[in-house]
């Protein structure tokens, strides 16, 4: 089985900053794309940010400039650095990989648990 587990959200102020962190574990052959989602309250889940097999990463416009993804596929994890965060940036951050594993070598979307990141003064 494979599990993805987040860390680093929080409360941070406007315009400051956090580094989101999501670990892959499990019987993993391969990960393709990873990505990060959001929900808001009363909002549905969107993309913040993705990053292929290559390292290219693509962004929702409301985030470009401002947030890096990153991956390290030694470790299984990619990474979200938000920079000059704001009030509506507020949600619960979903870290989501594209992971075959051993069981099948198919491939198949699997989500983290979710980690709030709160803007507020």
């Amino acid at each position: 089985q494979v599990q993805l587990v987040e860390s680093g959200g929080g409360l941070v102020q406007p315009g400051g900053s956090l580094r989101l962190s999501c670990a892959a574990s499990g019987s993993i052959w391969r990960i393709n794309d990873m990505g990060w989602y959001r929900q808001a309250p009363g909002k549905q889940r969107e993309l913040v940010a993705a990053i292929d097999t290559d390292g290219v990463g693509d962004y929702a416009d409301s985030v470009k400039g401002r947030f890096t993804i990153s991956r390290d596929n030694a470790k299984s994890t990619v990474y979200l650095q938000m920079n000059s965060l704001k009030p509506e940036d507020t949600a619960v951050y979903y870290c989501t990989m594209v992971v075959a594993p051993y069981s099948d070598y198919r491939e198949h979307d699997y989500w983290g648990q979710g980690t709030q990141v709160t803007v507020s003064s």
